[in-house]
């Protein structure tokens, strides 16, 4: 058995244990948000496709808000304490809501519906943010390019059964109750974190970041300052390279989102409906990301290095693009984003992860909540209105096919950077 797991899936000896906890604490958080996210891209419709553009608007400002009460939390209290408290806080909101649609149900229409749409973004990448950033602060360098696909693979099966759940149980139970089934979910993640703490799996000496020893000590505070994470992007090329990376990323993913919108909108405006057309997409897409979670990302990076690993999505994004510009169709577009979300999640997100495999404590979690939430959301507000200045000027999918190609090829040239600069910060370190 221990031959067959470090040759198949790169698992060692005394790994197993912390690796089962951390597939179980991703897969309840993914299966949390799979559950809320049909429901949030059919109530942020309700207005239009035009407001949708404007609620990233929204969410942008919101993540810079959170985002330095989030770092306070992280320099005050020690670390199972601010995750804890981050779960505890998500899932209480999503208690609130459930009251509010059954208690006031005449209280809700349109612009509850936005403000949940907000509020679940927020969420969405929060919620990720803490689950990856635990993750870099549990395992090394080497261990994460051997695991983080592994791991990842549990984030996909919850993302399966949160998707199943959302398009099963939609119409049968309705969506205050789906709410309540996310807030338990998250309650599970909060007792798996806690697990994957105790396993503490060791990190070699040699492969530790500044300021941690042999095993870091789960009573340690981070300290610093609350805008700490704004000043370690902007002193960093490294980090503000990453920065520039997932700024991409979102641009590209907000394409294809509203190419999404726009085709699911037409086929009618019935919330139920669209809720479960949304839900079908994301099983497809799951069931192929799992596929390649579990046989490929692994080896993908251990043999052709994290730099390769991080350009085989934007190369990606380039084909897809120019096929659809070329083909146009709902079944292209469900293909695209479909393969799209794939090496996304299971070979580009677990590559980019280990890139904070190599910083510090702090800037684990104050700069990467910076990069994850309000860099993400920033990129999602400028492709919402890059995508829509297109529409109106008649360009639609060509338009966005000649701006996301060449993008795309710089993005790739910046993943190959990132995973060089990777390499040669772990050389001094160690």
């Amino acid at each position: 058995m221990t031959a067959v797991l470090q040759r198949f899936l790169n698992i060692r000896r005394g790994e197993v244990g912390p690796i089962v906890a951390a597939a179980l604490y991703f897969f309840c958080v993914l299966t949390a948000l799979q559950i809320l996210r049909p429901t949030r891209d059919a109530l942020g419709m309700q207005r239009g496709i035009d407001e949708v553009r404007w609620l990233f608007m929204v969410t942008l400002v919101a993540t810079l808000v959170f985002n330095p009460l989030f770092s306070l939390l992280v320099s005050r209290y020690r670390r199972l304490v601010f995750i804890s408290a981050t779960h505890a806080f998500f899932a209480l909101n999503l208690l609130l809501f459930f009251g509010l649609l059954v208690l006031a149900p005449q209280a809700v229409g349109e612009r509850t519906g936005q403000v949940f749409y907000v509020w679940m973004s927020v969420f969405n990448y929060f919620i990720t943010m803490v689950f990856w950033a635990m993750m870099a602060d549990r395992f090394s360098l080497e261990q994460s390019k051997r695991l983080f696909g592994l791991i990842a693979v549990g984030g996909t099966a919850g993302a399966i059964a949160g998707s199943s759940l959302a398009s099963l149980l939609a119409k049968a139970l309705g969506v205050p109750m789906l709410l309540v089934i996310a807030a338990a979910f998250l309650v599970l993640a909060t007792i798996a974190a806690w697990t994957v703490a105790r396993l503490k799996p060791e990190v070699p000496a040699n492969e530790g970041t500044p300021g941690t020893s042999r095993l870091t000590s789960e009573n340690a505070l981070i300290g610093g300052s609350a805008w700490e994470g704004f000043r370690a992007v902007f002193r960093s090329p490294y980090l503000l390279g990453i920065a520039a990376y997932v700024l991409i990323l979102a641009v590209m993913v907000t394409f294809i989102y509203f190419t999404r919108l726009k085709m699911v909108a037409s086929l009618g405006t019935d919330v139920d409906m669209r809720a479960g057309v949304f839900a079908q997409i994301d099983l497809a897409t799951q069931v192929a990301t799992f596929v390649l979670q579990l046989i490929v990302a692994g080896h993908l990076m251990k043999r052709l290095g994290v730099h390769v690993t991080l350009a085989l999505l934007p190369i990606t994004v380039a084909l897809g693009f120019i096929g659809l510009a070329l083909v146009g169709s709902l079944v292209a577009l469900v293909a695209f984003d479909a393969t799209f979300r794939a090496v996304q999640r299971a070979i580009m997100r677990p590559a980019r992860e280990t890139l904070f495999t190599v910083v510090s404590r702090e800037e684990k979690y104050k700069a990467k909540a910076l990069i994850d939430t309000f860099g993400y959301r920033a990129g999602d507000a400028l492709g919402a209105q890059v995508e829509g200045w297109l529409g109106k000027l008649g360009m639609a999918l060509i338009g966005l096919a000649s701006v996301a190609v060449p993008l795309a090829l710089a993005w790739a040239a910046l993943g190959i950077w990132l995973g060089r600069t990777q390499q040669r910060i772990a050389r001094q370190r160690s």
